[in-house]
This record gives C-alpha cells, sequence and structure tokens, in this order.
C-alpha cells in the first residue's frame, strides 16, 4: 500500500530550524540512554540498591522504547507528527521530573518507563518530520547525516555530563535539565513544524505490538531476576517459556497479517538478517561495557562521578571522530570494511580488559575506551546502509525502524547480561573485577559475529538474498 503524505506537508518555511528542533528531542532521548550511567553508584547508596535494581533503571527504559518504536511511527502518520512529537515531548518532560523527586528505587524504575513512554513518541516521529520536511535528495541525505552525527554525540557525552552533574548537584539534576530543554522543543514545534500526516497510513497491529513486548520483557526479566529467584525456579522457567511463547506466536501471527508490525519477509534477505544481529551485538556490547565500568571506576577504584565521567571521554571522542570516517568508507568501498574494523576494534578493547584487576593501569584502561570507540563510532553507518540497501524505497522506513529497534533490544540485553553475570558471582565488593571477566569475553566474542557477518553480508550470494526479499516485498507493494 503506498503512503501518499498530507498536502500540507510540502517544503516548509524554515527547514534547518526544524532539523535542529528534532535534534533537540534526539539529544534528550539518546543522552538519557547513557547519561544515568555514571549516577548508579550514587543511587545505589541512597537507595541502597541491588545491582538488579540497577539493571532495571536502565533496561526499564531501553526495553520500553525498543518495544514501542515501530507503533508510535504508525501512530504519528495516522493522527499528525507534530501532535504526537508534542505528546511525547510532554510525556519525557513528566516522567524526567518525576525522576527527579522519586523516593524509592521502584518508584525511579516506574518513572523511567514514564520516561520511555515518551521517547518512544520523539525519535521516530523526527524522523519522519525530516524525511517530510528535507524532499530534494541531497539536502535529505545531509539532514540525515546530521542527525546520525547528534545521535553518537549525545550517546558518547551522556557519561562526562552525568558525571559532572552528580558531582556538582546531585544525581537527580541529571533528569532536570530535560525540562527547559523539552519546553524550548515544545514551543518551537508549535511555532515552527507544519503539521503532516500520511493519507494512507499503516494499520495499527495491536496483537504484534503485545506480542513484541511480552517477549522482551519477560526474557530481560527473567536474565535480570535469575540470580535472585534461581535459574530453575518456576517463575524463572516459567519467563523464559513465555518469551519464547510469544516470539514463536509472533512469527505465526505476522506471516498471516496484510500489514503486520514486522514484515518478516525482511529477514528472507541475509545482509538485512546480519543488520540487526550485528546491531544487538554492538550496542549489548556498548550496554554492558559503559554500565561495568561505571560500577568498577566509582565502586572498586573510588573515583569521583566525574573523573569517571572524564575517564570514559576517550570513549566519546573515538565514537565522534570515527562516525563520520565510517560513512566515507561506506560511501568508498562499501559496508564490509568498517564491519570487518569494527569488529577488530570491539573485540580487541574487550581482550585488553579480560585481564581486568583492582589495580588495572588506568593507561590500559584508555587504550581499551579508546579502542571500543573505534569499534562503535565504525559500526552505526554500516547497519544502517545495510538494512535498507536494495529495499524497495517505500519500504526503507520500515526496515530502518527495524534496524533501531534491533539496536534499543541490544541495549538492554547488555546490560540485562553484564550484571547478571557480575551479581551472580559476587555483591560489588572487591571479587567485582574477577567477576567481569566472563562479560569481556562476551563482547570478544560479539566483535567476532559483527567481523564475521560483516564479510558474509557482501557476498554474492548475499546480495543475491536480498534481491529476490525485495523482489518479494515490491509485488506485494504493487499489489
Amino acid at each position: 500500500m503506498k503512503t501518499l503524505e498530507h498536502p500540507v506537508a510540502v517544503k516548509p518555511l524554515r527547514p534547518n530550524l526544524i532539523l535542529g528542533i528534532c535534534c533537540l528531542s534526539l539529544l534528550m532521548v539518546s543522552m538519557d540512554a547513557t547519561i544515568v550511567n555514571v549516577g548508579l553508584p550514587s543511587i545505589r547508596r541512597e537507595f541502597n540498591a541491588s545491582i538488579a535494581s540497577l539493571q532495571w533503571i536502565i533496561d526499564a527504559y531501553t526495553m520500553v522504547v525498543a518495544s514501542l518504536l515501530m507503533l508510535a511511527g504508525s501512530m504519528a502518520d495516522r493522527f499528525g507528527r507534530r501532535r504526537i512529537f508534542q505528546l511525547g515531548m510532554a510525556i519525557f518532560m513528566l516522567g524526567s521530573l518525576w525522576c527527579s523527586t522519586a523516593g524509592s528505587i521502584n518508584a525511579l524504575i516506574i518513572a523511567r518507563v514514564l520516561q520511555a513512554l515518551g521517547a518512544t513518541m520523539l525519535n521516530p516521529v523526527a524522523m519522519s518530520i525530516i524525511t517530510n520536511t528535507f524532499i530534494e535528495p541531497k539536502a535529505r541525505a545531509r539532514a540525515i547525516g546530521i542527525w546520525g552525527a547528534i545521535a553518537g554525540v549525545s550517546m558518547a557525552l551522556g557519561p562526562i555530563t552525568g558525571g559532572a552533574l552528580t558531582q556538582t548537584v546531585g544525581w537527580r539534576s541529571m533528569f532536570w535539565i530535560n525540562v527547559p530543554i523539552g519546553i524550548a522543543a515544545m514551543v518551537m514545534a508549535a511555532m515552527y513544524i507544519p503539521e503532516s500526516k500520511a493519507v494512507h497510513s499503516r494499520r495499527v497491529d495491536p496483537i504484534g505490538q503485545i506480542l513484541v513486548f511480552s517477549a522482551l520483557a519477560c526474557l530481560v526479566s527473567a536474565v535480570i531476576e535469575g540470580p535472585r529467584e534461581g535459574w530453575d525456579s518456576a517463575f524463572i522457567v516459567s519467563l523464559f517459556a513465555g518469551s519464547l511463547i510469544a516470539l514463536l506466536s509472533l512469527i505465526f501471527y505476522e506471516r498471516k497479517r496484510f500489514e503486520p508490525l514486522i514484515d518478516l519477509r525482511f529477514f528472507k534477505s541475509f545482509p538485512f538478517a546480519s543488520a540487526t544481529i550485528i546491531a544487538v551485538c554492538a550496542f549489548a556490547g556498548f550496554s554492558g561495557f559503559l554500565f561495568l565500568n561505571t560500577l568498577y571506576l566509582q565502586e572498586i577504584r573510588h573515583f569521583s562521578a566525574f573523573n569517571t565521567g572524564l575517564c570514559t571521554l576517550p570513549l566519546a571522542i573515538a565514537t565522534i571522530v570515527f562516525a563520520p570516517i565510517s560513512g566515507k568508507l561506506v560511501g568508498n568501498y562499501g559496508t564490509r570494511l568498517p564491519l570487518l574494523l569494527s569488529g577488530l576494534a570491539i573485540a580487541s578493547s574487550a581482550l585488553i580488559l579480560t585481564g581486568l584487576t583492582n589495580s588495572t593501569s588506568i593507561w590500559l584502561m584508555f587504550l581499551a575506551y579508546v579502542t571500543f570507540g573505534i569499534g562503535f563510532g565504525l559500526v552505526n553507518a554500516p547497519v544502517t546502509n545495510t538494512a535498507v540497501s536494495g529495499m524497495p524505497k517505500a519500504q526503507a522506513g520500515v526496515a530502518a525502524a527495524i534496524a533501531s529497534t534491533s539496536r534499543q533490544v541490544g541495549a538492554a540485553l547488555g546490560v540485562a547480561i553484564a550484571g547478571t553475570i557480575c551479581g551472580s558471582h559476587s555483591s560489588i565488593g572487591a571479587n567485582f573485577s574477577q567477576a567481569t571477566h566472563s562479560v569481556w569475553w562476551l563482547i570478544v566474542g560479539a566483535g567476532a559475529v559483527i567481523s564475521l557477518l560483516g564479510w558474509l553480508s557482501n557476498t554474492s550470494w548475499a546480495k543475491r538474498t536480498t534481491e529476490n526479499a525485495t523482489h518479494l516485498l515490491a509485488e506485494d507493494h504493487l499489489a
């Protein structure tokens, strides 16, 4: 089914200002995914929280965002992009205020869920606004490039910003800063962003949406709560079984639906399937890396929150520098080279940390941070390119949305797995460094998978699978 845009969306005034407004929302949402990490030790001390509770502070946010990203995009097409954007901003600010005043760890986790509900209405909707604002291909490519750069910068700068705020004002201030930014974005959106919607929007798929959320929520809950409840307990076994049943039900149901939430025919393309796996591996590695290093630097090495943020600055700088380099590599050589280099860098960084002790040289850790930043900076451009390359233009947005969802799924699983492995061996004490070694080896494996899939997804056989999948999707679209 063709998606025709509403006539009012033609060539808005001040397109660069609209891009700036959309980037404000991206700045908040992406930074909030990482800014909280540096404040976790302070939150743990104030609420006497367990590792599992710290995991939920991160994963309650990423899990909801991962589950609802695609629904938000279709709702914006149906009810109006500016309207949903402003609603999302209001909910995000309300959640931020609640986070800043939370009186218990459970209240903070629930507030993070509310934040995430708002976040799901911001990033995909903002991207939709951008693509409908910049109609000319070159201008659109430039706008999307700026958007991607802001995403990388905001995620990478989250720890240093969080460290500075936590040490000078307190961890609650990490959430205050969202309010003035959000108010400014809402006011400017009302003034400068014209309303637009699709004449024929995709049908809402509530059953598919419920199944996606159930599969992810059950899996993450089982991984986080397993050490406390016991892996063979009826509760944990039920959660794993529920996740599997929801996944199988999703596959069966989506295959029968005319306009599914997730069109499974995308996965007939090996490069597309590889892009989703690479996104999960890269972001699982990134979130687990950041989660454990934050706890290690503050709890084991007794660094201040600000100094912890400074220590991760090399990672941020390397990510910022190599993200545009990756785009140029993709343009000149395709996706194989940047993916091979990305996987190698991520694996090498984690390999350095497999010997982590309570007195590891800080310079060796800096080397690990820079190396990981290089790998993480290189991975995003080829993932997006691989996901959408060769797909029908009408389906490119859906393909990109699935890739974005895969990133959030990886982020949720990375924190869940890293915290669970370390929490199952020890509390945050003298043995914590030793307990992290298994996680570093898992990240080494994730890097190897990225390199392997980067190679395989560029073979002639893989490209033929994309052509076959594209043919199927195009036939259905024309029908």
